[in-house]
């Protein structure tokens, strides 16, 4: 069971393969984020991140590429672990995303059973790729 629950909105104002700015408003927050490439395998990448005004985060949303990211983020613990999990809305509705934060590729971690198939690296599920080729879209 989720412990904590967040409403996400994200735009991009740069969405490049190796590069992404990200303008989100989580509940009533704003943050800018940078991402840099990921490794080869997808497992990890240089990200920074600053807290903005709520005023300002609404201000740079009109920056955004075309289409948005709408979700609502659930923190579920598993063992020693905290999992995000996304699930998705409008263009993107039936998708729901698990993701946990590792210290290292080879950390072992229990696998909750709500875990479905591994995505990892796979870039269609990339918030900033499902933004440009929204879930609604894929052939199932």
């Amino acid at each position: 069971m989720a412990y904590r629950s967040y409403a996400i909105r994200q735009g991009y104002i740069c969405s490049e393969r190796g590069r992404t700015v990200r303008i989100r408003i989580r509940d009533d927050k704003g943050f800018l984020t940078i991402k840099g490439p990921s490794d080869s395998a997808g497992i990890s990448r240089y990200e920074w991140e600053r807290e903005l005004p709520l005023a300002e985060a609404e201000e740079l949303m009109r920056l955004c590429l075309p289409g948005m990211i709408d979700k609502t983020r659930f923190l579920v613990r598993c063992g020693d672990h905290i999992f995000e999990v996304d699930e998705f809305y409008g263009d993107n509705e039936g998708l729901v995303v698990a993701e946990v934060e590792l210290t290292s590729e080879d950390e072992a971690f229990e696998h909750p059973l709500f875990l479905g198939d591994e995505v990892t690296g796979q870039r269609k599920y990339y918030n900033s790729s499902l933004m440009a080729e929204p879930y609604k879209n894929w052939i199932r």
